[in-house]
Parts: structure tokens; sequence; C-alpha cells
């Protein structure tokens, strides 16, 4: 009860209506963000600390190339540890220098709570959202607060209880 509390003080909830039927599964594609634009490579540290702020985001996917292939992703977390606590000019280093590699994702027709499985088993906050298994292009991101907005707040506790157990 105490971590659903401090996921409705942060993300806040909001009641939208939400089908409760016996069968209905709900697709990361009906909560998922689609506000996502990736970022160059050679963006500074600087400049994706502010895009963030633009965006009113913690997470950016990184990627140069035309066919919209994911590089990367960097958090504010890898701005604040790998890159300024590091002692790294946040004017002068890239992030493809912090980013993180490992880019941790789902797909937009899969089910709500398999998205959040995924972020229990790889205790992460959010993940990159997928056109589908052929094309593998960035659609989206989909978070743990996207989850509990979207009337799943049951859900969203039990994945964030997971999540902080280390």
């Amino acid at each position: 009860m105490q971590i659903l509390f401090l996921i409705e003080r942060e993300f806040g909830v909001f009641q939208q209506p939400v089908s409760q039927k016996k069968g209905f599964v709900m697709q990361v594609q009906q909560i998922m963000s689609t506000q996502v634009e990736y970022i160059p490579t050679n963006t500074t540290l600087a400049q994706a600390a502010k895009k963030m702020l633009e965006l009113d985001t913690g997470f950016l996917p990184i990627g140069d190339s035309p066919q919209g292939r994911l590089q990367g992703v960097i958090t504010d977390r890898d701005i604040t540890v790998r890159g300024v606590a590091a002692g790294k000019n946040p004017e002068q280093t890239t992030v493809d220098q912090v980013k993180t590699d490992k880019v941790l994702y789902c797909f937009q027709d899969e089910d709500v709570s398999a998205a959040a499985n995924n972020m229990q088993d790889q205790k992460v906050y959010r993940l990159i959202v997928l056109n589908n298994r052929d094309e593998k292009r960035l659609c989206g991101v989909v978070s743990l607060g996207d989850i509990v907005r979207h009337n799943r707040e049951k859900l969203g506790g039990e994945t964030a209880r997971e999540i902080s157990e280390h």
C-alpha cells in the first residue's frame, strides 16, 4: 500500500475509463507515450539535458541512422552519474560516451502485464516500444507511470515493488 501511495504521489493517478470485462487485454500501444524523439550520438550531455527538460522526460533514445535504428539510450541518471559525477564536461562530452548500450524494449501489441513483467525482470521503470518484430522501429516509450495512470494501480504497485527489491 505504501508503494502505491508513493507511485500516486510521484506520477499522479488519473481516472480514465478502461474496460474491465473479462478477457479484455490492454495493449502497450493504448498507454504508451508517442512523444519520442531520437537524438544523434554527437549530442552533448548539456544538449540532451535541455531536450529532456523540453520534453519533460528523463530518457531519450539515441540513433543516427535514417532507418531509425536505436544505438542506445541516455537517461538523466547516465548524465548525472557517468557524466557530471565522473568529472566530464557536459558541454563537451557526447551522449555516445556515456549512453546505455543495452536497449530494453517491448512491442506495441504486447499485453501491458507482459511489459510490466519485463520491467520487473530488468529492474527498470521504462521500456522503449517498437512497432513490430520485423521492422523494430521506435514508436513510443512505456513507463511505470503510464501503467499507473491507466487504472492499473495494483499492477503498477507490484511492478514498483519488484523493481525496488534487489
